[in-house]
């Protein structure tokens, strides 16, 4: 099922991913008791998430561990490329941030009290 990402509903996108998992479960030649058991689903989960009814996102990514597809995760979001302001950074030894610097636009600090003018 070819799907334009733009006009494609959410019931639309568990249905093809559900196909999508079952393709693989059917070129691993794996029963769906089998997929269940490797992924350490229950089998009611690994149906649900073949016939596009809803899944959580943990039992997706058991299933696709399970099915060898952890590409499918990882294309998610790819590996950010250094560009050339990157490298002069590393360069002039400057860390990359690791988190938000933790300014507030509200005024207030962390702790709930006003911050003085």
């Amino acid at each position: 099922m070819a799907m334009q990402e733009d006009f494609a509903s959410t019931t639309d996108w568990e249905q093809e991913l559900g196909a999508q998992v079952k393709r693989a479960r059917l070129a691993r030649d794996l029963g769906q008791a089998d997929l269940a058991r490797n992924a350490n689903v229950s089998l009611g989960a690994v149906k649900g998430l073949e016939h596009g009814n809803g899944s959580t996102l943990k039992t997706f990514v058991r299933v696709a561990r399970a099915l060898g597809k952890q590409d499918w995760l990882a294309s998610l979001e790819p590996e950010p490329e250094i560009g050339p302001f990157d490298l002069l950074q590393l360069r002039e030894g400057r860390k990359q941030p690791q988190r938000a610097s933790g300014r507030r636009a509200s005024g207030r600090r962390a702790s709930g009290s006003k911050t003085s003018p």
